[in-house]
């Protein structure tokens, strides 16, 4: 079968020579471990796990590159620089203070301290709105009709936008003004925060238009990271009066457009909000975060399958060495056979994971997802 013919088959809970082998990605603190670890065993890697990497044995996907980001940004700037710390604007006009000590490649070893944000109270809106003008055409590959000519003939699935290219309501609102501010806003600034989710889902919508009447995509996927280990950051009510009639909008626009499936990333424990998503017309949730209490198990007795799952795999098993990755991916072949299900990582891959324990669960997913585990 092909990338794309396993996919579908899978999604569709149908059968399949086997299904899809997909993961997220790694820290680059990984990166450097396993270089270190294992010299010339990652070679020729582009860490660009979100296509393929044919080493590794993962499907190919390809990704039309959609920049729904702030244009222009916010200038960054740097406020204070110790042998320890450095405070700074980025480019989305949010100030952290951060740890120097363990970063690599953009990456830190903890979250850094948020200090600052660009939204405080309704009159900074606009200043944001200006920096998301929907459709431009810097927002495009200046090649993208080549592309999608080629994609016209696909044998893989194709995405519109990469990971956390399009962050979703709470996301960007959180960005705007901070996890604490936003928990207020709703009830301080109710009218701002209606203002802000009908403006980003238009944005959204008219960002993907030009991309969507060229060319049908198999699923697009909306970052949220709305939830932590002990349940969403918004309840249901906030979320059903604010977020919802604009995530069903966007979603029946997609789905005019041919898009077959629409996913939603949020880490933590999102329960509560599922049915919600899915009244909205969410199939699919990922990465399902087993440190928060949850299991793709849970989820399809609770769900079914009309929501389609993907992660699910613990990260904190694969510290432990060959038994234990092999008990817990066993863990999952009722999933893997019933389908509707692909299991990765529950995020990206952390540095506590060695060379040796990653390849051997790779190799065993491989067994896992062939049926013969």
């Amino acid at each position: 079968m092909t990338s794309l013919e396993r996919f579908i088959a899978c999604m569709e809970c149908q059968p399949s020579d086997r299904r899809p082998n997909h993961e997220l990605g790694v820290w680059p603190q990984t990166v450097h471990r396993w270089q270190t670890e294992a010299p010339g065993a990652t070679d020729g890697f582009t860490w660009d796990w979100f296509v393929d990497e044919p080493v590794l044995g993962l499907d190919r996907r390809e990704y039309v590159n959609v920049n729904y980001g702030f244009i222009p940004h916010f200038e960054p700037e740097v406020i204070e620089e110790t042998c320890e710390y450095v405070t700074a604007r980025n480019g989305n006009g949010i100030v952290t203070k951060a740890l120097k000590e363990g970063s690599l490649g953009g990456a830190r070893m903890c979250m850094d301290q948020y200090l600052g944000f660009p939204v405080k109270e309704p009159k900074d809106f606009p200043d944001i709105k200006r920096r998301l003008i929907a459709a431009l055409s810097e927002r495009y590959p200046a090649d993208l009709d080549a592309q999608i000519a080629q994609w016209r003939t696909r044998d893989f699935p194709l995405v519109l936008g990469r990971n956390c290219a399009a962050t979703g309501f709470y996301w960007r609102a959180r960005e705007f003004m901070g996890t604490e501010a936003l928990s207020t806003a709703f009830y301080e600034y109710p009218d701002l925060m209606h203002e802000m989710m009908e403006f980003f889902a238009d944005f959204i919508i008219e960002t993907s238009r030009p991309v969507l009447e060229k060319i049908q995509v198999e699923y697009f996927v909306l970052n949220e990271d709305f939830a932590m280990k002990s349940g969403p950051l918004i309840g249901p009510n906030i979320f059903r009066e604010f977020i919802f009639p604009h995530l069903k909008r966007m979603i029946e626009f997609f789905r005019a457009h041919g898009t077959k499936y629409f996913a939603l990333d949020s880490d933590g424990d999102p329960t509560v909000l599922i049915p919600h998503m899915m009244d909205a017309g969410v199939d699919t949730v990922w990465p399902i975060e087993r440190a928060s209490n949850v299991s793709p198990m849970q989820w399809r007795k609770q769900f079914g399958k009309s929501l389609h799952l993907w992660g699910g795999v613990d990260k904190r098993e694969l510290t432990k060495g060959p038994e234990a990755i092999r008990k817990h991916l066993r863990e999952l072949i009722p999933l893997i056979e019933e389908g509707g299900y692909i299991p990765t990582i529950d995020h990206t891959v952390p540095p506590d994971i060695s060379w040796d324990n990653f390849r051997y669960y790779m190799d065993t997913k491989m067994l896992l997802l062939s049926g013969k585990l």
